[in-house]
């Protein structure tokens, strides 16, 4: 008798640790990364499906739309004290074509209408870069 395999489908280049730890963080989730979520869930936002707590290789990235390829992070105070690192994980996580932006947990608590439409304007930008742009298109992810 065969063994039966089950097939685990794998975001490319995460681990199952990485799987694991994505969805241990979206089960605890910020104030400011539950209030964002609220707003994108569901196709809310343009008809655009976001992915929460996302992993892109070995990182997690807050949300993720894969239909324009923008990953969206939330900077606590933690992040005053990690600068460098992430720039670093922007740069990387661009040079694999996605487009990164960043907001404050205070600008999403206190501003969120403005943070959606900086979100709105960054989608727009990227779908209309991805249709000039062939290549992207088969980057997946």
């Amino acid at each position: 008798m065969r063994e039966k395999r089950t097939q685990h489908h794998r975001i490319r280049g995460t681990t199952p640790a990485v799987i694991a730890a994505a969805r241990r963080l979206r089960l605890n989730l910020t104030p400011a990364e539950k209030k964002l979520w609220k707003a994108l869930q569901k196709r809310q936002l343009n008809g655009l499906k976001f992915r929460c707590q996302h992993p892109i290789g070995s990182f997690i990235v807050d949300f993720y739309c894969p239909q324009c390829r923008l990953v969206i992070e939330l900077d606590g105070d933690i992040h005053d004290q990690q600068v460098e690192y992430d720039e670093a994980r922007t740069e990387q996580l661009n040079q694999l074509g996605y487009r990164v932006i960043r907001f404050r947990n205070p600008d999403v608590m206190q501003h969120l209408d403005h943070v959606l439409q900086q979100i709105r304007h960054a989608s727009e930008q990227s779908i209309e870069r991805q249709s000039k742009s062939p290549i992207l298109g088969d980057l997946g992810g």
